[in-house]
């Protein structure tokens, strides 16, 4: 069969472990070469390098935090050195941090808000320097933005914010016949929500139990929505928010 994506280039952010290394495990698999971005992991981004090239594909690995102009700057000068382009950008960094109102402080909020919307936001605007027709962009939102949980109004509105700029971007690049659209993952298994203390909890059985799929999601759920959203076979969506839970509302 052939590869959805022979012949692109995806830059994946945050890509060292959990949904971002599935996804671009999943892109490569299709024939994309993929970027691997991260912050701080160089040992979960190579891993993930590894895994790619161990099968045939394509990656390099780029540290940077996409909180920072800068590093943006270097993961896109970097990425075309490598492969002289980018089609797919996939906004996946990001962090969740929950407290109750009164823990809010201006220190999370702002740790929070410069990687979830500003980092994203800039991330895109560099990536479209470099874009041609028919690029894709996938936000990694989150379902929390429809089921707002108590104790997550930052996090929650950091992902409200995520819904409404994938509208607005749909707009705003449709006219160069590039896509944006995003993903919005229920609770899923990663090394995150597993060190976060989700899995196994109180939290996350009660989510399970409203999830009419009754599990909860793994990131290969994600990355197959992934290529989906990268592949021609999504050529008539954009603006759209897939909300991938299982069910969950």
């Amino acid at each position: 069969m052939a590869q959805k994506l022979a012949g692109k280039v995806a830059v994946v952010t945050g890509a060292s472990k959990g949904i971002g290394a599935s996804i671009a495990k999943q892109l490569a698999a299709e024939g994309a070469s993929v970027v691997v971005n991260y912050a701080s992991s160089k040992e979960g981004a190579d891993k993930v390098v590894n895994e790619i090239t161990g099968k045939g594909g394509k990656a390099i690995a780029v540290q940077g935090d996409v909180s920072k102009q800068a590093d943006i700057d270097q993961l896109f000068a970097e990425t075309k050195k490598a492969y002289k382009k980018v089609d797919i950008l996939v906004n996946n960094a990001g962090i969740y941090e929950f407290a109750p109102l009164e823990a809010v402080t201006e220190a999370s909020f702002h740790k929070i808000f410069n990687l979830n919307v500003l980092g994203l936001l800039l991330t895109t605007q560099a990536a479209a320097k470099q874009f041609g027709e028919g690029a894709s962009v996938i936000n990694i939102g989150s379902a929390v933005s429809s089921i707002t949980p108590p104790n997550s109004a930052v996090y929650t509105a950091s992902k409200g914010a995520v819904d409404a700029i994938t509208g607005v971007l749909a707009k705003e690049l449709g006219a160069k016949k590039i896509r944006v659209n995003s993903i919005n993952p229920g609770i899923v298994q990663t090394e995150g929500t597993q060190s976060a203390g989700f899995i196994g909890s109180d939290f996350e059985k009660a989510l399970v139990s409203q999830t009419p799929l009754g599990r909860a999601g793994q990131p290969d759920d994600i990355g197959a929505v992934a290529v989906f959203l990268a592949s021609d076979d999504s050529r008539w969506l954009t603006g759209g928010q897939i909300i991938a839970s299982g069910g969950l509302r």
